[in-house]
């Protein structure tokens, strides 16, 4: 069997690998960390290079998913916090979170309108910029860290602006002062996925460094906070996909809503909630990717049946 043959085989499981290589590698991950933000920037360069300026626009579907993404996480965190303040955070935090900048990786994939989903991710990470400091601030356990709105805002921005803007920018750029080149990365867009799984194993081995540090006598807490962190994944891409088909384009809703930050909702869980609160975005991880990994193998699966 050629490369091309066993690649195509090996794509519905490459995020479960991706995971488990996480799982197994995540002592060697803090050696290859610094690779990641470079690896990201490529992926979204190639997915970019996909889209023309005239099909990037702010939808209906776009204030909708934006709109769920802040309501929600304002009705979880005041529904569940009787019930403990981390895993009201935590569950919070899940759905405060904006679309992940890898998500037009997948929706191309699966078929669904990549500006849509660029256009619901700048969106939701501007939300988050402008109304996060002062939601988190509000809610927040208290890290010791003294900042403004101000500061706050900028911190934000630049953690998420870079990675979302760079990338796109670079595109535009690339399509007006060098067309061949933008036409190569177009065509190449299987290319982004394997670098979106190499990526995948650092973010998974980060956060499971992250989890093992913390004491047993916290277990309970963070199996309640992982199962929460389910619940609202399986949640966001249901509700994502009910408001996609409304609009016309599920599989945008459902990865426009369902598919996370999860890095930036680690950094933010522990940076102004309690820091046992980042276990439910670093369990969102394997949830978000395990949904993925099964729209992608039905879709390879159906695929193969209408060529056969």
């Amino acid at each position: 069997m050629s490369l091309h043959g066993t690649l195509q085989r090996l794509k519905p499981w490459m995020l479960p690998i991706a995971m488990v290589c996480g799982v197994l590698f995540h002592s060697l991950i803090g050696a290859v960390q610094f690779l990641a933000p470079y690896l990201i920037f490529t992926m979204l360069l190639i997915t970019f290079c996909r889209i023309r300026p005239s099909e990037f626009r702010i939808s209906g579907l776009t204030w909708s998913v934006t709109g769920v993404q802040l309501a929600c996480s304002i009705a979880i965190f005041f529904c569940l916090k009787p019930f403990g303040t981390d895993l009201a955070e935590g569950t919070m935090i899940c759905f405060l979170c904006p679309t992940a900048t890898a998500a037009p990786v997948i929706t191309s994939m699966l078929g669904g309108s990549i500006a849509t989903v660029v256009a619901i991710s700048l969106l939701s990470n501007l939300m988050l910029a402008i109304v996060g400091p002062a939601f988190l601030a509000y809610i927040g356990a208290g890290t010791g860290l003294d900042l403004s709105f101000g500061q706050a805002f900028v911190l934000i921005l630049s953690k998420v602006g870079p990675m979302v803007l760079g990338p796109l920018a670079a595109a535009l750029t690339l399509r007006v002062v060098w067309p061949a080149a933008h036409r190569a990365l177009a065509t190449r867009q299987t290319l982004s996925f394997y670098i979106w799984a190499i990526s995948l194993i650092l973010v998974v081995g980060r956060a499971v460094t992250f989890a093992m540090a913390e004491p047993a006598d916290r277990i309970p807490e963070m199996v309640a906070l992982a199962i929460l962190a389910g619940a609202a994944c399986i949640t966001q891409f249901a509700i994502g996909r009910k408001l996609g088909r409304h609009f016309g384009d599920r599989i945008a809703g459902a990865q426009g809503l369902g598919q996370k930050n999860t890095v930036l909702a680690v950094w933010l869980a522990t940076t102004y909630l309690n820091p046992i609160s980042s276990i439910a975005p670093a369990a969102y991880i394997a949830w978000q990717n395990t949904i993925n990994s099964l729209q992608i193998y039905m879709k390879t699966k159906r695929e193969r049946q209408a060529a056969d």
